[in-house]
C-alpha cells in the first residue's frame, strides 16, 4: 500500500526560526486567582461537582481496555453505550486545570489517585495503548490491518472512537503541561508512538477515509506531542490526521460549511492552526483566521454560539436555529474560544478578545446552573424555550466533559503580556502574579461599569499598562492614583506607560451603553446588548419537562411542550427606534423593561443578563414588525405552527437522517449509506440498507419525509415487510403500521435490488 507522505516538507528540527511567532503571552493558569464574582462561585460549584464524581466508575472502560477488572462498574448514559471513557479523558484534564487554577489538595489527590491507575491499565496493555472504547484490540486490529469503514459519527462499529480517544490524549497532555506531572508526558508519548504504529501499514487514502469519522483534533495534540518531545515524526502524525476534505476549501477561502456537524470540525481547525504556529505554515494560518471569520460573522448568535442540532445552518436563514430546542451546542463555543486564544495569541488583534468576552460571558457562564451545578449542552434560541441540566450521576455528555474544564479555565485570558507590557483584557476580579509584581482586580462588572486595579511592587518599575478598548464602550477614562491620565490609544487597548510604585491604583470606568443586533442574515429578529451582555427575559416555569437530566441517551434535549411562537412577544415599530422600546428599571442595574410588544400581557416585561437567568423558560431574540406586518403575520405563523404543533403532538419518535446525535441516538447502523446536505436540510441514503432502534408506543403510522428523487423505499420492522413506498411531490409517504407492532423495533430501509433510496431526512412514527 501507498505510504503517507506529508504536505510539506518538515523541517529537521522544530527551531523557533520556522514558526509563526507568538506575539501575545498569555499567563499560566496557576499565575491567576479569581476574586468574588459569578465566575468563582461557578468555579467552586464545578469543584464540588468534580469530587462528586466517582472516579473508580470513569476509569471503568479503560480498566477493562486493558484487561483488568474494574473496582466499579461504568457510569451509564454516553459511559455505557459506546462512548465509554470519553468523560474520562475530559476529567483528566479538568482537574489538571482545576490543581492550576486553585491548588486544591483534594483536586490535587484525585488527579494522582487517576494518573497513578491510568498508568496501571497503560502498564497492563503492554504496547502503549490506553483508552476506553470498548473491544478494544478487535477494532483497534481491524483498522491497522486497512479495514476501515468509517461514517460521520462512528467507525467500525464503534460509537467515534477517534474522538473518544482523543480525549485522552488531551487530558494527559494537560495533566503535563499544566498540573507538571512527568508520569502524564510519559504515558502520552507512549500512547502517541502506539498510534504511530497503528497506521503505520496504512494509505494517506485509507487514512483520509478514516478521517470521516469525528476524530475530536488528534491533530492538534500529536503537535503538542511533538513540541513536548521535539521528534518531527510526531508532527508527521500531525498532518497524517489532518482532514484534508476540510482543510482544502479553507486553503482556497470557500465556505463550505453549510450542514456539516460543527463540533466535528472546529477542533480539525484549531489542529491546523497548532500545526501552521509550529512549522510557519502561513497558508494554513489564514486557513484558520478564514474559519473564524466565517463562523463568528456568519454563522453564530449573540451568546457567541453557534450550530442547529449540532450542525452550521445556512448563514443566509437562522429561521431553523430560532425555532429548535436544540440551539448553540456547549461544546462549539467552549473550542472556539480555544481557537480565539491561538489567534490572538499570533496576530495580537484585540478583536478576538471581544468575541471571546461576548461568548465567556453570554455562554459559557450561562451554561452552569448556579444553584444545583449542571451543565447545559444545547441553549435553544427558541422563544419560550428553556435548558436542561445535566446530574454527576446520571449525565455523560460531551457537554459535560467541556464543562467541567470551562470554570477553571475562567482566568486564562483575563491578563497577558506582550514583553514587558501588561495587558488587561477581561474585568473579572481576580489577581495575577507575574515575578516581583501582583495584579489585583476588584470590580462589580457588569453591574457597575468599572475596574480598580491595584499594584503590588517589591520596588518600582518601568512597563506599559495596557487596558483593552472594548468595541461596546465610549469614552473610557483611566485614573492612576485618583489622577486621570491622558493614554495613548493602540491597537485597542488604552497604554499608560510610566514606572509604577508599590501601591499604586488604576482606576477605569467603561462607560455601557444598549445596542440591537440582529442575526446574521439581517432579518428583522433583534437581542439587545448592555455592553457586552446580552440580554433576556424569563417567561415561565411552566412543563419544564426533563430539566434535571436522566440517563437516557436524549436526556439532554429539552423536549418538554414548546410554545407557538405566535403566545411569544415581538415587538411593534421600526427598525430605527428599535432602542426606544427598552427603558431602564430604576434601582436595579442591567435590568430593563420592554414597550411596545405584540401582546398585552407581556407588556413592560423586564429583561436582565441572560447568564442570571436559570431553571425558567426565557426570551433572547425578539422579532420586529409594523401594525400591517404582524396582523398579516399572525394568521401565517398560526397556520404554519399550529401544523407543527399538531405533528410534534402525534409524534412518538422520530430520526433525523444525517444528523449525528439523532442517528446514534437510535443506534443507527448501515451498509453502502452516505449522507449530506442541500437547502440546509440533512439527509442520508444507501443502496443498501440502514436501520433504527425506534419507539413505537401508541404509534399508528410510519411517516418518511426527504427529497422526491424517484427512487423507492423498502421498509420493514423486526425483520418483517411493511410495504414499498415512493415519496410523493412534497417529499412525503406513511404507512399504517401493524397492530401487533409494540415498543423498540428495529426499523430498516432499505433500496430495491440494484437501486439506491431517495435523500431521506427524517422519520416520524405518529399516533
Amino acid at each position: 500500500m501507498k505510504r503517507f507522505f506529508v504536505l510539506v516538507a518538515l523541517a529537521a528540527t522544530l527551531t523557533a526560526s520556522a514558526q509563526i511567532a507568538t506575539r501575545i503571552e498569555t499567563f499560566p493558569i496557576s499565575s491567576v486567582r479569581l476574586g468574588d464574582s459569578q465566575f468563582l462561585k461557578n468555579q467552586q460549584l464545578d469543584i464540588s461537582y468534580l469530587l462528586g464524581l466517582d472516579a473508580d466508575r470513569l476509569l471503568a472502560p479503560y480498566l477493562k481496555g486493558a484487561g483488568l477488572t474494574p473496582k466499579a462498574e461504568n457510569y451509564t448514559n454516553w459511559e455505557n453505550t459506546g462512548l465509554d471513557g470519553h468523560i474520562g479523558g475530559h476529567y483528566v484534564s479538568a482537574l489538571s486545570y482545576m490543581l492550576a487554577a486553585t491548588g486544591n489538595k483534594e483536586i490535587e489527590a484525585r488527579l494522582d489517585y487517576v494518573l497513578n491507575e491510568l498508568k496501571r491499565c497503560q502498564d497492563a496493555a503492554g504496547n502503549g495503548y490506553l483508552g476506553g472504547v470498548p473491544d478494544p484490540k478487535k477494532i483497534w486490529g481491524e483498522i491497522a490491518e486497512g479495514n476501515i469503514r468509517a461514517n460521520s459519527f462512528g467507525l467500525n462499529d464503534r460509537w467515534v472512537p477517534l474522538y473518544n480517544i482523543h480525549k485522552i490524549y488531551a487530558g494527559l497532555r494537560d495533566a503535563y503541561l499544566i498540573a507538571g506531572r512527568q508520569s502524564a508526558r510519559e504515558m502520552l508519548v507512549k500512547l502517541t508512538d502506539w498510534m504511530i504504529d497503528e497506521v503505520k501499514s496504512l494509505s494517506e487514502e485509507q487514512i483520509q477515509q478514516m478521517l470521516i469519522s469525528e476524530q475530536g483534533g488528534l491533530n492538534e495534540t500529536f503537535a503538542d506531542v511533538a513540541a513536548i518531545t521535539g521528534d518531527k515524526k510526531f508532527l508527521t502524525l500531525a498532518h497524517q490526521f489532518s482532514d484534508k476534505r476540510m482543510l482544502e476549501p479553507l486553503l482556497k477561502g470557500e465556505d463550505n460549511l453549510t450542514g456539516k456537524h460543527a463540533n466535528t470540525q472546529i477542533p480539525k481547525v484549531i489542529g491546523y492552526k497548532r500545526i501552521a504556529d509550529l512549522e510557519g505554515l502561513q497558508d494554513w494560518d489564514r486557513a484558520a483566521k478564514f474559519f473564524w471569520d466565517v463562523v463568528i460573522g456568519q454563522r453564530s448568535v449573540s451568546i457567541g454560539g453557534n450550530s442547529m442540532r449540532e450542525h452550521f445552518n445556512p448563514t443566509n436563514d437562522f429561521s431553523g436555529l430560532l425555532e429548535s430546542e436544540q440551539g448553540p451546542e456547549s461544546c462549539n463555543t467552549y473550542n472556539m474560544l480555544r481557537l480565539t486564544k491561538m489567534l490572538y495569541q499570533t496576530s495580537a488583534d484585540k478583536s478576538y478578545i471581544d468575541y471571546y468576552e461576548q461568548a465567556l460571558y453570554n455562554h459559557i457562564l450561562s451554561i452552569l446552573n448556579p444553584v444545583q451545578g449542571g451543565f447545559v449542552y444545547f441553549t435553544p434560541m427558541r422563544s419560550g424555550h428553556y435548558r436542561v441540566y445535566s446530574q454527576p450521576q446520571t449525565s455523560m455528555w460531551c457537554c459535560v466533559g467541556t464543562g467541567l474544564e470551562n470554570p477553571a479555565r475562567y482566568g486564562e485570558m483575563i491578563y497577558a503580556h506582550e514583553g514587558n507590557d501588561l495587558l488587561v483584557n477581561l474585568f473579572i476580579p481576580s489577581t495575577l502574579t507575574w515575578d516581583d509584581l501582583t495584579v489585583t482586580q476588584k470590580n462589580r462588572f457588569p453591574q457597575e461599569p468599572s475596574t480598580t486595579l491595584t499594584l503590588k511592587l517589591k520596588k518600582a518599575k518601568t512597563f506599559a499598562l495596557k487596558v483593552r478598548l472594548p468595541k461596546w464602550t465610549e469614552a473610557m477614562t483611566v485614573a492612576v492614583n485618583g489622577q486621570a491620565v491622558d493614554y495613548k490609544s493602540q491597537g485597542g487597548y488604552a497604554v499608560v506607560s510610566r514606572k509604577w510604585q508599590d501601591g499604586d491604583v488604576v482606576r477605569v470606568e467603561l462607560p455601557m451603553h444598549l445596542t440591537a443586533i440582529t442575526t446574521p442574515d439581517g432579518k428583522p429578529q433583534y437581542s439587545f446588548l448592555y455592553g457586552p451582555i446580552v440580554l433576556a427575559a424569563k417567561t415561565g416555569t411552566d412543563r419544564q419537562d426533563g430539566m434535571y437530566a436522566d440517563d437516557s441517551r436524549g436526556g439532554h434535549i429539552a423536549n418538554g411542550p414548546k410554545i407557538p411562537a405566535t403566545q411569544m412577544p415581538a415587538i411593534i415599530g421600526s427598525a430605527d427606534e428599535i432602542l426606544s422600546h427598552l427603558q431602564p428599571v430604576d434601582g436595579r442595574p442591567m435590568t430593563f423593561k420592554l414597550t411596545g410588544v405584540t401582546l398585552p400581557q407581556f407588556e413592560g416585561m423586564t429583561l436582565q443578563p441572560f447568564y442570571q437567568l436559570y431553571e425558567c423558560r426565557y426570551q433572547i431574540y425578539f422579532p420586529l414588525f409594523s401594525q400591517q406586518e404582524w396582523t398579516a403575520k399572525q394568521q401565517e405563523l398560526a397556520a404554519e405552527e399550529q401544523a407543527r404543533m399538531a405533528l410534534e403532538a402525534q409524534t412518538v419518535d422520530k430520526v433525523y437522517f444525517g444528523e449525528q446525535q439523532s442517528e446514534s441516538d437510535h443506534f443507527f447502523s448501515g451498509n453502502g449509506s452516505w449522507n449530506g446536505s442541500d437547502e440546509g436540510i440533512h439527509w442520508r441514503r444507501t443502496r443498501s440498507t440502514i436501520s433504527y432502534q425506534v419507539k413505537t408506543d401508541e404509534a399508528k403510522t410510519l411517516r418518511l419525509k426527504g427529497f422526491a428523487d424517484r427512487e423507492r423505499v423498502v421498509i420493514t420492522i423486526d425483520g418483517k415487510a411493511l410495504g414499498t413506498v415512493a415519496l410523493d411531490r412534497q417529499g412525503l409517504a406513511t404507512l399504517t403500521l401493524p397492530a401487533d407492532v409494540k415498543g423498540t423495533v428495529t426499523l430498516t430501509i432499505a433500496a430495491e435490488q440494484g437501486r439506491q433510496t431517495p435523500r431521506l431526512s427524517e422519520v416520524r412514527l405518529c399516533k
